[in-house]
């Protein structure tokens, strides 16, 4: 997500021809998409994705399994 935020800010600057960024190549500019492409195909091979979603998926899950010790007057599992 960096890298698409940073590739938008820089394209408007080079559109627009403000400060250095008007100067520099288009390639320069449009390099961040470049590197977000392979950020996400990275993270998606190396199963970077899949472990941060099942972490979330954890988190809820014992966020849910802690409420309801709790509504049953039950000290929540303390984390090891």
């Amino acid at each position: 997500m960096l890298f698409l935020v940073l590739g938008i800010i820089l394209m408007g600057l080079k559109y627009f021809e403000y400060g250095p960024v008007a100067l520099w190549d288009w390639w320069v500019v449009l390099s961040p998409f470049g590197l977000a492409v392979a950020w996400w195909w990275w993270a998606d091979w190396s199963g970077y994705t899949k472990k941060k979603a099942m972490q979330k998926e954890e988190a809820r899950k014992q966020a849910r399994i802690d409420k309801s010790r709790e509504k049953l007057g039950l000290k929540p599992r303390q984390k090891r």
